[in-house]
């Protein structure tokens, strides 16, 4: 199947270029603040958006972008149950995303025919996913459960594994996590300031997210696939 990451592409990419490093995790209070927000991500350089199904606005939100903004790879995020999955994938997410997993989630999201990223934090849970053919992980918390240190030190042991951390990662941070082997992208929020989702300061998010969407040109890792 393929992987999520692989979406974010732009189709002009040029050969050899790395991938869009940066998952924006966003968190939706009103739907109509979705298609705006979806658009100034789009336009500083990151397509593929994740909506945390954390509110009552989320659906709907994950909803509106798909149907108004093309340019954009949403998907949702905060998957943790069966219902989920299919409330999701009905509103047109194109990817799927849980802080963790259970046998029945990974079921439903295997079967839901777009691609997705179980949660992890330890190295069993990595083991038990690569024996299910699951070889593309969210490493989550990322910060909490040890950050860069240890997906460097599960790098050799179990090549196989690629992830996306998130959890407390931040611009600063992100370089470190993207010049590992075993990581193709990082989820963060940084990008979406409170203050500037408050009042609606679209041109701020593009602008941050233009910053963060370079990084792929100076630290970018092992892809994801």
């Amino acid at each position: 199947m393929t992987s999520a990451f692989d979406l974010a592409e732009p189709a002009d990419r040029a050969p050899g270029a790395a991938p869009v490093p940066v998952v924006p995790v966003v968190v939706i209070e009103d739907a109509a603040d979705a298609v705006p927000l979806a658009r100034a991500l789009v336009a500083g350089g990151l397509p593929l958006i994740e909506i945390t199904l954390r509110t009552p606005a989320a659906l709907d939100a994950v909803r509106a972008v798909a149907a108004e903004v093309p340019d954009a790879v949403v998907g949702a995020g905060t998957v943790v149950s069966a219902a989920d999955v299919a409330d999701a994938v009905g509103a047109g997410a194109r990817f799927l995303v849980s802080p963790g997993w259970t046998e029945r989630l990974l079921g439903a999201m295997g079967d839901s025919g777009v691609p997705f990223l179980p949660g992890v934090s330890t190295a069993s849970e990595v083991v038990a996913l690569l024996e299910r053919g699951v070889d593309t992980m969210k490493f989550f918390p990322a910060e909490a459960a040890g950050g860069v240190p240890y997906l460097k030190s599960l790098a050799g042991p179990l090549p196989r594994a690629r992830f996306c951390p998130t959890g407390g990662v931040s611009l600063a941070s992100a370089p470190a996590y993207l010049s590992l082997p075993n990581v193709g992208c990082v989820g963060g929020t940084w990008m979406l300031p409170s203050d500037a989702l408050a009042a609606r300061d679209w041109a701020r998010v593009e602008s941050l997210a233009r910053e963060a969407s370079r990084l792929s040109r100076v630290s970018a890792g092992a892809r994801c696939r």
